[in-house]
C-alpha cells in the first residue's frame, strides 16, 4: 500500500475551502494508505492541551481518529504553527511525533524527513523564535496558559508572519535553498529529502550521480498538493476535490 505526505494546510475554519478540501482528501485514504505523514502546519495554530479546546478543529481530528482506527499509521513532524502536540496525538491517535527532522527508510531508501523551517540556516531571527517555541520549558508551561490567551497570541503572530511572507519570498530564493540543502543531504548518503514549509510544490530527481530525489510538498491553501510513495518511488500529486 502507498504512503501519503502532506504539509501546510494551515486550517482555520471548517467553512474554508482548504479545510473542506482536506477533509475530503483524508476521507479517501482508509483502505488504500498504510501511513499518513503530516510534515507540519496542518493547523494555523495548535498546542496540545490535556483536552482539545480548539473546537474548530474537531472535524479534522475526527477524520484523523477514523483513519487511525482503520489502521493507518500517523506520523507527525512538528511545524512552526503546531508543536507540543499533546495527548490527542500521542495517546488517542498513537502517532509517531518528531520535534525536528528525522530519518526513515522506505523500501531500502534512506529518506530525510522534515517540516522544512530549519532549512534556511541564514534566517537567524526565525531560528531564535523556533528555539523559544519548541523547547521543553515552553512545553511545560503550556498547560498553565489559558487556551484563549494562547490563541490570541498565535493570531497576532500569524498576522505578522503573513505580512512578512511576501517579503521573505523576495529576499530568499526558496528553490535554490531547497536544492542546496537537498544536495548536502545526498552527499551524506540520503536517497531523498521530503519537506514542507515553503508552500512550493516541487519534485526533482538529480541525474548528477547522486540519484537523489527532492520533494517539496506545496500546501493546501493554493495548491492542494501532496506526496505519494508507491512502487518504490515518490510522486507529487494534486487533489482536485474542492
Amino acid at each position: 500500500m502507498r504512503k501519503i505526505f502532506i504539509a501546510d494546510a494551515h486550517l482555520k475554519r471548517e467553512t474554508d475551502g482548504n479545510y473542506r478540501c482536506l477533509l475530503k482528501f483524508l476521507a479517501g485514504l482508509a483502505g488504500n494508505t498504510d501511513t499518513l505523514f503530516i510534515l507540519g502546519d496542518l493547523f494555523e495554530f495548535w498546542i496540545g492541551y490535556r483536552t482539545v479546546p480548539f473546537v474548530h478543529y474537531l472535524p479534522v481530528l475526527a477524520e484523523l481518529e477514523r483513519l487511525a482506527a482503520a489502521g493507518v499509521e500517523i506520523v507527525y513532524c512538528e511545524g512552526n504553527h503546531d508543536f507540543h502536540m499533546g495527548p490527542f496525538f500521542e495517546e488517542t491517535l498513537r502517532a509517531r511525533i518528531f520535534r525536528g527532522p528525522t530519518t526513515i527508510t522506505l523500501d531500502g531508501k534512506r529518506v530525510y524527513l522534515c517540516h522544512g523551517d530549519q532549512i534556511n540556516s541564514r534566517d537567524y531571527g526565525y531560528r531564535l523564535l523556533r528555539f523559544v517555541l519548541h523547547n521543553r520549558l515552553t512545553g511545560a508551561i503550556v498547560p498553565l496558559v489559558p487556551p484563549a490567551l494562547a490563541s490570541l497570541i498565535a493570531e497576532r503572530m500569524g498576522r505578522k508572519s503573513r505580512r512578512e511572507h511576501d517579503r521573505r519570498r523576495v529576499r530568499w530564493d526558496y528553490p535554490a535553498i531547497l536544492r542546496e540543502f537537498a544536495a548536502a543531504r545526498f552527499r551524506e548518503g540520503y536517497d531523498a529529502v521530503v519537506a514542507g514549509h515553503f508552500h512550493l510544490p516541487l519534485l526533482e530527481k538529480t541525474t548528477n550521480g547522486t540519484g537523489g530525489t527532492l520533494l517539496a510538498l506545496g500546501d493546501w491553501i493554493t495548491h492542494s498538493t501532496y506526496g505519494e510513495w508507491a512502487d518504490g518511488e515518490f510522486s507529487l500529486k494534486t487533489f482536485y476535490g474542492r
